[in-house]
């Protein structure tokens, strides 16, 4: 299934067809899964309308551990040797692939975790004790494009990384070269740490796709538009997705106390496909990403200390994932695709509340979190406007009138946050 950038610049095709990128995290499935869950896992996503999978090719460092984990190197004293590759993974790993390919699904693959790579925040977590060396990234990087070129991945060149070296650029420069070379048919980006947009020009240079991540920081709830608008409106026209949101039922970053329930994980997906990030959104369940098992170990200090999961068996069935599936069925049921962020017909309302067209003003979609009165400077005298009310799955007509070529909507009967979409009957008139 190969991937492309649409001659818009700002959304995916795959095949040839327009493709919303909804995908979920599922870092350790290569070292903790076994193939029997692996198949209930499948089926349960894609009947849930997810299309892509995020993987980490080696050793997530901080997933859960528990009786099943394998690996691609041998272990001493919690440090790998590197020296030598397990053919045997990579070729569970190919397996797990096939599996997931055989049910539609896009792979995007984590080639360098940043724990693996010198000078990022989390390979300093451990003192570098497992920083690959450059000396046998080469043959690794073969290993990779070996295995999964076949299925025409995304490659995630970096995940979870910041830039604070020049040997940290470098190796991930060389990383880039190596799969433009051996790997020209598939898309590269890197992943970047949590509330992170400074990407150095000579990684922007050979990048495909903007990856941003919101994360899991209670303190920092205006990320998933602050950053898809950052990378929106930078020179470069890429594709823009939010690759990593706050995840349901994660304990909020840093140990403090509380998680992110069912609307905040929709709330952080809203916002960013209504902000410039419209070429799609990652899903993640607390439980899910780690494989979490009744007999894991998880540790609660390391990285950026969240609280305990839950089993990977109850974070599947976490509601959460039905809200991300609705997006994508929702997009390819009025067939939009690109979406223009347009929050300055926004008239004195919070920046929460988000707003987007479609190219050819066919639709407007704007995102309410809280119940209140916004106006519009634009006209929808001649749209057909509906009100869906997220916490109780209803279609609604919502209240509202025309006034000096500006809309207002009062406020809703609502508990919790609605989408107001406006589809075109005519033409337009905007204040």
């Amino acid at each position: 299934m190969k991937m492309k950038i649409s001659t818009n610049g700002r959304t995916l095709l795959r095949d040839g067809d327009p493709f919303f990128y909804l995908a979920d995290t599922c870092w350790s499935a290569f070292t903790n899964i076994k193939e029997d869950e692996w198949l209930t896992y499948l089926r349960k996503r894609k009947t849930q309308g997810f299309n892509v999978l995020q993987i980490n090719i080696l050793p997530q460092w901080d997933r859960s551990k528990g009786e099943f984990s394998v690996s691609p190197f041998s272990r001493k004293e919690g440090v790998f040797d590197f020296s030598e590759i397990n053919d045997d993974y990579f070729d569970r790993a190919k397996h797990l692939c096939r599996l997931a390919e055989d049910e539609g699904f896009t792979l995007a693959l984590v080639v360098l975790w940043s724990n693996y790579v010198v000078g990022t925040w989390a390979s300093e977590l451990d003192g570098q004790r497992n920083v690959y060396p450059k000396e046998y990234l080469h043959d690794y990087f073969e290993k990779v494009v070996d295995t999964f070129d076949e299925f025409s991945p995304i490659y995630f060149i970096g995940g979870d990384t910041d830039f604070p070296t020049q040997e940290t650029i470098e190796t991930y420069l060389d990383a880039f070269e190596y799969f433009e070379k051996k790997s020209q048919g598939t898309l590269k980006t890197i992943h970047i740490k949590g509330r992170f947009q400074d990407i150095p020009e000579e990684i922007i240079s050979h990048l495909d796709i903007f990856l941003y991540q919101s994360g899991h920081n209670s303190s920092f709830l205006d990320m998933p538009y602050q950053l898809a608008n950052h990378f929106y409106h930078l020179e470069k026209k890429m594709p823009v997705i939010n690759s990593e949101p706050c995840y349901e039922q994660m304990g909020f970053s840093r140990k403090v106390y509380g998680r992110f329930g069912q609307k905040d994980v929709r709330k952080a997906a809203w916002q960013s496909v209504l902000s410039g990030a419209c070429a799609g959104i990652t899903y993640g369940a607390h439980g899910i990403w780690s494989w979490h098992g009744n007999l894991s170990g998880f540790s609660e200090s390391t990285g950026e200390a969240f609280d305990s999961p839950m089993y990977w068996q109850e974070a599947l069935q976490l509601p959460g994932a039905h809200d991300y599936g609705f997006i994508k069925q929702l997009f390819e049921l009025l067939k939009v695709d690109n979406l223009i962020p347009c929050n300055e017909y926004l008239l004195n309302v919070s920046e929460q509340i988000r707003m987007s067209v479609t190219p050819d003003s066919q639709y407007y979609l704007i995102y309410i979190p809280s119940n209140t009165t916004i106006s519009v400077n634009v006209n929808f005298s001649n749209y057909q406007v509906t009100l869906i009310d997220f916490k109780n799955n209803n279609f609604l007509k919502p209240d509202y009138r025309v006034k000096e070529n500006k809309t207002i909507f009062t406020s809703h009967s609502c508990q919790e946050d609605v989408l107001i979409v406006a589809q075109k009957q005519g033409g337009i008139e905007n204040g």
